[in-house]
């Protein structure tokens, strides 16, 4: 399954943990490919530096820097397609985008303007509660 995470839901799993953590353990168990894109990339870093998680980044105890490289080594990279703004939010457009160079299954997110559409071109876009229960249990059998 091909999945990708928008930027709060990464964040939360760094952060918080619960069922956002679970998502990212789930690709470093091989159940599904999480794909991400440079612009997306970019803003984990950009919304990670902002004053507002210092506190919290200190109490988890891994620097900034190292959730973002540790995330980068888990995704794939995708080159994001040009697409015409489908959302109110350009940032929300950037996860769209991504998703479909991906060819992504879902798209994970706690974004509402997001969970509204429910879909876009055929791509799921839901909870990480509900991403998980999507999951492959285990790898396939060679």
């Amino acid at each position: 399954m091909r999945v990708v995470a928008d930027t709060n839901t990464v964040v939360s799993a760094f952060l918080w943990g619960g069922p956002p953590a679970a998502v990212l353990e789930a690709a470093r168990a091989g159940r599904i490919t999480l794909l991400s894109s440079a612009p997306l990339l970019d803003e984990l870093a950009d919304v990670l530096g902002r004053d507002k998680f210092a506190s919290r980044i200190r109490q988890v105890g891994s620097p900034l820097a190292a959730m973002v490289s540790n995330y980068r080594a888990l995704v794939t990279l995708v080159e994001p397609l040009p697409m015409a703004p489908a959302s109110r939010d350009p940032d929300d457009d950037a996860v769209l985008a991504c998703a479909l160079a991906a060819q992504a299954d879902l798209i994970v997110t706690r974004d509402r303007d997001l969970l509204t559409l429910g879909t876009f071109r055929q791509i799921r876009i839901v909870s990480s509660r509900e991403a998980l229960s999507a999951f492959p249990e285990q790898l396939p059998s060679p």
